[in-house]
């Protein structure tokens, strides 16, 4: 009976903290396409001056998943599979965000809050929900594409934003004399 039980808690520990793969790519060939873009939203980010990472909603706030990847080229971003490591993630569903930032120095990717506290242009996609593949079945299961992720642009930088309102409040006053 002790057995049985002591099998049962460790079940359900597994079960409690399980893992769960998706691809990060925002481009699957014939599948979907959503590439990231500049702050013009028109010039599509490339290289290693601009990062991207997951971000997965884990207990009710959204952590970083993965590591930061540069961008290859076009707009888009090949992570490789990334493992998300959250209560109900196997078999459930898991709500995610993909973030883009301008890197402080190039090839240098630092962290999307270290971009924002440093004034770099940044950007974030919609939330949206996949169900991860099941890496511990067997045979394991294919890491889940983000076959709903959104494109989106960077945010300009602070600076550029201001000088903006600037114009704008010059050519209201302008206007009004």
């Amino acid at each position: 009976m002790k057995k049985i039980l002591l099998m049962a808690a460790l079940v359900a520990c597994i079960g409690a903290m399980a893992q769960g793969t998706v691809n990060f790519k925002n481009n699957v060939a014939g599948s979907f396409s959503a590439p990231v873009f500049n702050a013009d939203g028109v010039t599509r980010l490339t290289g290693n001056a601009y990062y991207a990472q997951l971000y997965a909603n884990i207990g009710g706030s959204f952590q970083p998943v993965g590591t930061a990847t540069p961008f290859l080229a076009n707009g888009y971003v090949n992570g490789g599979t990334v493992t998300i490591d959250a209560a109900g993630v196997v078999g459930g569903v898991v709500t995610l965000q993909m973030r883009a930032w301008e890197a402080s120095t190039a090839g240098t990717a630092g962290t999307y809050e270290a971009a924002i506290g440093a004034g770099k242009k940044y950007g974030f996609s919609e939330t949206f929900t996949v169900t991860p593949g099941n890496p511990n079945s067997n045979p394991p299961g294919t890491p889940a594409d983000l076959a709903t992720l959104k494109s989106f642009s960077l945010i300009p930088e602070p600076s550029t934003i201001a000088l903006g309102l600037i114009g704008a409040a010059a050519l209201l006053l302008r206007r009004r004399s």
